[in-house]
């Protein structure tokens, strides 16, 4: 017998992986919980149940049009991509690319807190993933001297973010080029730790903070 949200219930704290994701994709979207319900064609106690209960387990037309609403797929919603890098859907046959605007770009940079950076070494370049984040419109995050992100000070770098609709082979590529270069000033480096919203996963104090000056800024969105 399937479990029945109460109508009193108040919003909480999402306790399941399916209700942490979808809680997650709906703030990242600027979406309440009503607004969410309204265009899944669902109630706003049964999206609450949904996020709230770690045992919820809707229907794939549910989760269809959840993945719809939330501009995801069912794969990412479900956690089928945890272990998996992105990009492993099919290409399409007749993609479409279209040029993303500098503010575009910016605008999708602040919804994402991990990317790649490509870092010029001696031995050749490496990209690596960081967390990061995006404070006065650069890119900031945090990492330890010694270690390949460090190499990064005083080199000219590339950054990229992107997201991919494995099931849609749909998404989209931001890519942001310009100088690295440690924050020394003390000030700064309070104000950083402050407002960056990112920790990095590798845990520890991490306590040399990076900044990335973009100067030169674009992305592309494909589309079947």
């Amino acid at each position: 017998m399937t479990e029945r949200p109460s109508s009193h219930a108040v919003e909480g704290r999402p306790v399941g992986d399916l209700g942490r994701r979808i809680t997650q994709r709906r703030t990242e979207l600027g979406l309440t919980r009503q607004e969410t319900a309204t265009q899944a064609g669902m109630a706003p106690a049964y999206l609450q149940y949904l996020e709230e209960r770690p045992t919820a387990d809707p229907g794939a037309g549910t989760l269809l049009r959840l993945a719809g609403v939330l501009k995801t797929t069912v794969w990412h919603l479900t956690g089928g991509d945890t272990e998996l890098p992105p990009g492993l859907g099919r290409a399409s046959r007749t993609p479409r690319f279209t040029e993303l605007t500098e503010a575009e770009c910016r605008s999708l940079l602040s919804t994402h807190g991990v990317g790649r950076l490509a870092v010029p070494t001696g031995s050749g370049p490496v990209v690596i993933p960081v967390n990061y984040s995006v404070v006065d419109g650069a890119i900031v995050f945090r990492t330890d001297p010694g270690t390949t992100p460090a190499e990064a000070v005083g080199q000219q770098v590339a950054f990229e973010v992107d997201r991919i609709d494995e099931a849609f082979s749909e998404g989209w590529s931001v890519l942001v080029r310009g100088p690295a270069r440690a924050v020394t000033d003390p000030d700064e480096v309070a104000r950083l730790a402050e407002q960056a919203y990112s920790t990095p996963w590798a845990g520890g104090r991490r306590e040399l903070w990076l900044r990335i000056e973009p100067v030169a800024v674009t992305g592309r969105r494909i589309t079947v």
